[in-house]
């Protein structure tokens, strides 16, 4: 067509000057400048076949500068890319295109290269002054046009500057936005355009750009990597040359290969790897590709040069000929795996990773062991596979990874190594990814936690000795690299622990281990915190060198684990601590220097530990009498390697004498001891001498004590108190005069305080427990101890100015008497006087509650601010303060509580004021909650535990307000504080004390509906709190209890009156979500390793689950007695309440799903009621029954029909008086039984059970095969079959007793039974009858044998497919010692067979039984392949290239099809709209709007295929014109509607130029535009709907429309 117009204006004039001055001059349009574009060629062609040139040069050159060069320069101005996705900027790229190709045939045209050279320069300049902002459009054009005609020698500097900067606008577009900038469209733009226009230049330009690409200086890093292959994808067919290309092999050679260069391959690889973006991958993956295609049709050898720090190891990529079919089958595969995980579909990924198997025994040879391909290779996979957005393909990718080792040896590399420790780690940090398998228990461990361990195991047993060391230090010290989470830190350190021991770590690995230990600390799961403390100490034990470390590296190590959570002593973890110091004493290193203690080390543990307390125990010469307290650090380490030492010299003489653990641990605490004797008399000791020994004192007390049995069979334990003991008068003389004499004057010393009196408390402890005498020393220090500071508090009040010395003696004399009347409160046997009341009890009682202490003034040279500021803050000096006086008023209220008035007004002059004035008391206890912080507040809650239940009467908005303020506390406070649990036990006494209950209920006033108020705020807490309504539940059931056998009446009388606490409690558990499911089934797992794991020992099972809410509620009921009048109708009352629950939330919800909240709720509720059953008498189940009955036709979960049924058999078998009831529920009309009579025929199917107790069976026999006869004709086939199993229990029944009244039906029922027995084929029909009569139900069940708390609450929910959440196990029931077992304990556990049955019954196997054979081939035969074939895969090498050429590129076959959605207005149907064009290869979307390729929901639909299909605007009042234009063109305008005239699709013929308009969703083609169709095609319908959704309608069409054609191009081409 170009051709011949070319030969049409030539015919018009020979002179080309003419034709081309004309053609230069007007507007410059597409259309012009493409004429000039293809008059140029024609004129070029001629110059070419020797035609006389003439003045053509002269008007090329002319052309060129006066024309092209200023248009192009013209149209820089607008940047360029996507900016103007309209027409205007597809008509402005067309000229843009067209001036360059006509610019390069004038440069052809003007009879020398200086032209092109000179444009060249010119153009270079305008790119390196616009660089980088936008407007390149114009330099590139003339650079791609003209760069072909330069001379590669002569031109050769030109050429390589042209490289060079194109290189770098290519490699600096990578922005780090989402969105594409103008800096990326400059570098696609130079990519696609100017780059392969150098690369045909070949010589100095191509050399340039590879120079720079693989230069060793190059910036290299993620954001890097999609330039460098862009620039490589650009230049693929120079740099992977085809045989033949560009003239031949040898021009082939003067280039250069890439596949020999190791930085091209590292380049592809991170694209393969890391790119995050699909385009990048697509690039490298076509790379790749090219790269096996092109030395498999050269044929020759080729192979990468390695980097010498790559050592011996296989070639990054390297070619064989006599090895091509292998190397194409890999390859092949390796492709295709990575092609498919661009779906991120797990079904399609999962049957190709087979294929990922056979890649590495490709790549490893059979005779030596060798990697025969990189292995960096697969690693780039498995890279692809971590970093997926889909997690499930994440952790299939990691559990692959772990298998590598358990079927094949792989041979050692470093990139394994370097795989391991970074790409692999990091994919391990996802804490997801450690959930349970489908079907496994809760609490079996996590299965990819297992295949850590084997793998760790297996690949570090196979590491080179010399490599070993550094790769477990690495590995460790990357777990510091980061803050993880509880679950992957502790399995990471389990599979470390499990390692076989080896010398691999030295005192940096020691140092490493201590940091991740540190990073346990963060998390708030206890348990798993102290689990991988445990696993981590058993790291070091089995890694660490001895003879790299000392002694004090070790104890400074262990100095990392926390003792209450993991190292405690008499545990496991000690005792195998103990062996391994025992093994390796003689082993650890030496130093010469001394260490920072100041001590000499030494390889023995006993010489050791005996010069670390001595050093200890020494005073500092930097000590001054003022100094802060110490540290505790020092103290805890001396106590835990004393006892240390002397638990391994126990090892060592188990069979020996006892004396010698005697004389060892004296010989240690010998400095110790000798120190504390000397307290009493050595008054100039000094003072940071006392504290160090008071501190390690208190260190061994605590750290002594057995973790998890008794103490009183501990040698050492005995031994360390009798030592102690014989020190006590001399320190507590010490601690009398320090506390009483005014020798603590500073803020520091309110810390000495605090150890001096937890040091008293323990003295009082040991001597408590050995026996108290009245004449031992502590009780001859208690007395003076109490009278002094009583003394001192009396004088401060006489007005003294209040200087720092006198009020932190007052707050010492507080503090003291506050420990004193707590230990007098816990232990009565030191009541010093009678209990009448005394001086002592006379002061405490005129204390006047919140006293605050006033500032003192700072005339001391050490200024208290100064002093304060780097220790307690005064505020918190006087909340210390104020809580001692509310303990010792808490202590006076329990000594003195019965003479507390229930009104103030009863007592005229009171002796106690704040016991016989109590409503002052509690108003002084409100202001308290007011001042003191959260962590103070215990003694008033105890003060108001004893106030209220008196006060509740007469004032009772007082104590409303108590409830309030109190609660207020409580909510603010976060359940991972320490403090919180403390609170709200003291919280829940107070306000849920029996006495304040018990009132409440009686005079029924506000104080009642508070506390059901809070009662409500506490579950409501719980869903959030784990724990709390524990707490609740706990102290209600047990202060209900008196004894196992007896429940107050009282108490019960009260409860009834707060049963919706019990009814809430029996029917609470939250729905978790998915993370918090796996830190329970993690905890589970740490608590099923029971001792093995110390931290089981260590930490107290709090037993907050959501489960112990229930087990406390139900084996409360378990202990009520149904003779007690009280407990039944509490009882009673509980049941009608559970019933009422059942039908409010079946009515909140017609239709749940299993498992769901509702599900749950309902089968907690029958649960309790199953419980309750026993206690039911005739008249109570009178009222109920109906409800009972009712809940039958609801249409319930299979558990639930089960409870329902198993309660309505235990009824009918214990009062078969209510059978006529249950006779009547089979005459509710068919209607309103079709999905509920299958229940009351199960009921049926245990009539043996139901007649046990009733002598004359034939009535209810027959009564029962009259109704199940009906039923078993039923249309239904699933009612047939519950009707046949009933029917063949009660006709086996009926033959047992020989009824001959039945022998009337013995025909119709045998040859009915018969019929369904010997039922021909293996359909479902006989399967799911030989299902249902070997489901439990009717098989192995029996309702009496099997009534037991463990078949309610674990068997039945385990076999009728209930989550693992709602399973209780038997052991939790006896495990919570809260509530004690009632005498009928025995009737927890099952007895039958039930117990043993797995769950699978005929419901749940009609799943398949072959749905799992496919998984288990070996490797698929065929997988989907949802991408593009490989012929088909080059990637866009220019972004800017009109649709028609990319899709050339491509390989695309693209069809004159136009497809006009403009009047469609969902964004989703245009989204699956484009994306169907573009499958066809449609030439043209048409929408009414560009903007819709932003929506959200179009991309989601679309899936990116608006980036390769044309999309044109055109609005809808715009079609009418834009239908005529076409019309114009050729086109045949077909529109999808059904007319009177329209044409069946099947018969209608498409013209290959055909356009398509579909109409709107609901209006369809309006009547105006139906009018310019040529013909309407309608979809022929089978069905009743009228109309398809629009989407189909459009696929259909351009489906039948492509078949069509490719029919058509098949006949041609045969």
């Amino acid at each position: 067509m170009e051709w011949v117009l070319a030969e049409a204006l030539l015919s018009q004039s020979r002179d080309p000057r003419v034709l081309l001055g004309a053609l230069c001059r007007g507007e410059a349009s597409a259309e012009r400048v493409e004429t000039l574009r293809f008059l140029l060629q024609r004129l070029e062609d001629e110059a070419a076949r020797g035609g006389d040139a003439g003045a053509l040069p002269e008007a090329a050159r002319e052309v060129a500068a006066g024309y092209l060069v200023p248009l192009l320069r013209g149209l820089r101005g607008r940047p360029a890319g996507g900016s103007e996705p309209g027409p205007p900027g597809r008509q402005r790229r067309r000229v843009l295109r067209a001036a360059g190709a006509a610019l390069r045939s004038c440069a052809r045209l003007a009879g020398g290269p200086q032209l092109a050279a000179a444009l060249a320069e010119e153009a270079l300049r305008d790119l390196l002054a616009v660089w980088p902002a936008s407007g390149l459009e114009g330099a590139v054009e003339v650079l791609a046009a003209v760069g072909p005609c330069l001379r590669p020698c002569e031109d050769g500097p030109l050429l390589q500057r042209v490289a060079e900067a194109a290189l770098a606008v290519a490699l600096g577009g990578h922005g780090d936005g989402d969105e594409a900038g103008p800096a990326e469209d400059a570098a696609a733009l130079v990519a696609g355009r100017l780059l392969p226009a150098l690369g045909q230049c070949g010589g100095a330009a191509l050399r340039a750009v590879w120079g720079g690409l693989v230069a060793p200086g190059m910036p290299s890093g993620p954001g890097r990597v999609g330039p460098k292959l862009l620039v490589l994808s650009a230049l693929a067919e120079k740099l992977l040359p085809e045989p033949g290309a560009d003239g031949g092999p040898g021009a082939r050679e003067a280039g250069p290969d890439a596949r020999r260069c190791g930085r091209f391959w590292r380049t592809v690889q991170a694209g393969l790897g890391r790119a995050e973006d699909a385009l990048t991958r697509k690039r490298a993956r076509y790379l790749l590709q090219r790269a096996v295609e092109v030395s498999a049709e050269l044929g020759a050898d080729c192979a990468c040069a390695c980097a010498p720090q790559e050592g011996n190891g296989p070639s990054l990529f390297w070619w064989s000929d006599k090895k091509k079919d292998e190397l194409l089958k890999f390859w092949e595969n390796y492709i295709l795996i990575m092609e498919t995980l661009e779906g991120n579909q797990i079904h399609v990924i999962k049957p190709v990773l087979p294929k990922l198997n056979s890649l590495f025994e490709c790549a490893v040879s059979e005779g030596n062991g060798c990697w025969l391909f990189h292995p960096s290779w697969h690693m780039c996979i498995y890279k692809r596979m971590f970093e997926s957005e889909n997690k499930i393909l994440t952790k299939e990718g990691v559990i692959h990874f772990l298998e590598l080792y358990e079927t094949k040896v792989l041979p050692f590399s470093p990139e394994l190594s370097e795989f391991i420790i970074g790409p692999l780690m990091d994919a391990l940090s996802e804490s997801s990814l450690y959930s349970r398998s489908p079907g496994q228990l809760i609490g079996s461990g996590s299965p990819l936690g297992l295949k850590l361990q084997k793998f760790l195991v297996t690949f570090i047993s196979l590491l080179p000795e010399e490599i070993k060391s550094s790769f477990l230090l690495r590995f460790i010290q990357k777990m510091t690299s980061r803050h993880w989470c509880a679950i992957p830190i502790l399995f990471l350190s389990k599979a470390l622990a499990s390692v076989p021991r080896c010398k691999a770590l030295g005192i940096e690995g020691l140092l490493a281990l201590r940091d991740v230990l540190q990073c346990t600390m963060i998390t708030h799961q206890i348990l798993l915190r102290g689990a991988a403390q445990c696993y981590l100490l058993q790291t070091a034990m089995n890694l660490v060198d001895v003879e790299k470390v000392s002694l004090s590296d070790i104890s400074t190590f262990l100095m990392s684990l926390r003792q209450e959570e993991s190292l405690g002593r008499g545990t496991s973890l000690w005792t195998e601590l103990c062996d391994w110091l025992r093994v390796n004493e003689g082993c650890f290193r030496r130093l010469s220097t001394c260490s920072s203690t100041g001590l000499s080390e030494t390889a023995s543990l006993n010489a050791y530990v005996r010069n670390l307390v001595q050093e200890y125990v020494k005073s500092p010469a930097w000590e001054r009498e003022n100094c802060f307290m110490p540290d505790w650090f020092e103290a805890r380490l001396v106590a835990m390697m004393v006892l240390l030492a002397v638990d391994v010299e126990g090892m060592k003489i188990q069979y020996s004498e006892k004396r010698r653990t005697q004389n060892v641990l004296r010989i240690f605490l010998d400095p110790l001891l000798d120190a504390l004797m000397k307290f009493g008399t050595n008054a100039y000791m000094p003072l940071l001498k006392t504290d160090r020994c008071l501190q390690l004192l208190l260190k061994l007390l605590h750290t002594c004590l057995l973790k998890g049995s008794s103490t009183q069979d501990d040698e050492v334990c005995t031994l360390l108190q009798n030592f102690v003991m014989s020190t006590t008068e001399s320190i507590s003389e010490f601690i009398l005069r320090r506390l009483t004499m005014n020798e603590l004057s500073s803020v520091s010393d309110l810390d000495r305080c605090h150890l001096y009196l937890m040091v008293l408390t323990e003295l009082i402890n040991l001597h408590v427990k050995v026996g108290w005498k009245r004449g031992n020393p502590i009780w001859r220090v208690i007395s003076p101890l109490k009278n002094a500071s009583i003394r001192h508090l009396q004088e401060m009040d006489s007005g003294q100015e209040p200087t720092l010395g006198r009020q932190v003696q007052r707050v010492v004399s507080m503090a003291a008497l506050a420990m004193v009347c707590e230990a007098i409160d816990q232990k009565p046997e030191l009541q010093l006087d009678s209990l009448d009341a005394g001086p002592t009890e006379r002061f405490l009682s005129s204390l006047q509650p919140n006293q605050t202490l006033q500032k003192p003034h700072t005339e001391e040279p050490s200024s208290f601010f100064e002093e304060s500021s780097s220790s307690q803050g005064w505020g918190k000096i006087v909340a210390q303060y104020i809580h001692d006086q509310w303990v010792c008023l808490s202590f006076l209220l329990k000594k003195y509580h019965s003479l507390i008035p229930p009104s103030e007004g009863e007592v005229l002059e009171p002796v106690l004021p704040a016991v016989q004035m109590p409503i002052r008391t509690l108003q002084s206890a409100l202001e308290a909650l007011t001042v003191l912080p959260s962590d103070q507040v215990l003694p008033v809650f105890q003060c108001m535990k004893i106030l209220v239940p008196k006060l509740l009467t007469s004032s009772e908005s007082l104590c409303i307000e108590s409830f309030d303020m109190a609660w207020k506390i409580i909510s603010s406070l976060s359940n991972t504080q320490l403090i919180f649990w403390s609170n709200l036990k003291a919280f829940v006494q107070f306000v849920f004390d029996t006495k304040v209950l018990t009132i409440a209920a009686k005079i029924k006033g506000q104080a009642y509906f508070k506390i059901k108020e809070i009662m409500y705020k506490i579950i409501e807490m719980s869903a959030l709190k784990t724990g709390v309504f524990n707490t609740l539940i706990s102290y209600c059931c047990q202060s209900w209890i008196v004894s196992p056998s007896n429940v107050s009446q009282e108490s019960l009388s009260s409860a009834k009156n707060y049963s919706e606490l019990v009814l809430e409690a029996c029917i609470f558990g939250t729905v978790f979500r998915r993370d918090q499911r796996l830190i329970q089934d993690v905890q589970t797992f740490v608590e099923n390793l029971g001792r093995d794991c110390a931290a089981n020992v260590v930490i107290e099972n709090t037993k907050r689950e959501d489960h112990y809410v229930r087990i406390c509620a139900v084996k409360f009921l378990c202990l009520l007695d149904g003779s007690n009048m009280s407990h039944k109708l509490f009882m009673e009352d509980l049941a009608i309440k559970l019933l009422d629950k059942d039908e409010v939330v079946s009515k909140s919800r017609t239709r749940y799903y299993v498992n769901s909240q509702q599900h749950r709720v309902k089968n907690r509720i029958w649960q309790t009621l199953l419980v309750l059953f026993p206690r039911f008498d005739q008249n109570f189940l009178n009222r109920i029954i109906d409800k009972i009955f009712q809940a039958g036709f609801i249409n319930n979960q299979a558990s639930i029909k089960y409870f329902i049924e198993w309660i309505i058999i235990l009824i009918l078998h214990k009062f078969p008086q209510f059978l006529p009831k249950f006779w009547d529920c089979f005459s509710y009309g068919e209607e309103n039984l079709k999905t509920s009579i299958c229940t009351f025929l199960s009921v049926l199917s245990h009539l043996d059970i139901i007649t046990q107790n009733i002598p004359e069976k034939k009535l209810i026999l027959k009564q029962a095969l009259i109704i199940v006869l009906q039923w078993c004709f039923n249309h239904n086939f699933s009612i047939r079959l519950y009707a046949l199993v009933a029917l063949k229990k009660i006709w086996n029944m009926c033959k047992t007793m020989h009824v001959e009244e039945f022998d009337a039906l013995t025909s119709v029922i045998e040859s009915s039974l018969n019929q369904v027995e010997n039922m021909h084929g293996a359909g479902n029909a006989k399967k799911n009858w030989q299902r249902i009569q070997e489901h439990f139900f009717f098989a192995t069940f029996h309702p009496l044998k099997d009534y037991c708390l463990e078949t309610i609450f674990y068997i039945l929910p385990r076999l009728s497919g209930l989550v693992e959440d709602e399973w209780i196990a038997i052991g939790k029931f006896t495990s919570f010692t809260d509530i004690p077992l009632d005498a009928g304990f025995q009737w927890y556990l099952s007895s039958t067979q039930l117990c043993d049955l797995e769950p699978g019954d005929w419901a749940q196997q009609d799943r398949g039984f072959n749905s799992g054979e496919a998984d288990d081939q070996s490797e698929w035969t065929d997988v989907q392949k949802k991408i593009i074939p490989w012929k088909n895969n080059v990637p866009d090498l220019d972004l800017e290239l009109a649709f028609q050429d990319r899709a050339a590129k491509l390989g695309k076959s693209i069809s004159r099809l136009i497809v006009v959605a403009s009047l469609i207005d969902k964004p989703t149907n245009l989204g699956g709209l484009c994306r169907t064009c573009e499958v066809f290869g449609a030439l043209v979307l048409v929408v009414g709007s560009l903007h819709c390729v932003k929506d959200k929901q179009f991309q989601h639909l679309s899936v990116s295929a608006e980036q390769w299909l044309p999309l044109v605007e055109v609005k809808p009042p715009q079609l009418i014109d834009y239908l005529q234009q076409k019309k114009a063109e050729g086109y045949t305008i077909i529109g999808v509607e059904q007319t009177a005239k329209s044409l069946d699709l099947t018969q209608y013929c498409f013209p290959e130029k055909s356009l398509l308009l579909l109409g709107n969703e609901r209006e369809g083609i309006p009547a105006n535009l139906i009018q310019q169709l040529d013909v309407c095609v309608e979809i022929p319908q089978q069905g009743i709907i009228r109309s398809l959704n629009v989407h189909v309608s459009g696929a259909l069409l351009i489906w039948e429309y492509t078949r069509q054609q490719l029919l058509k191009h098949g006949d041609t081409e045969s």
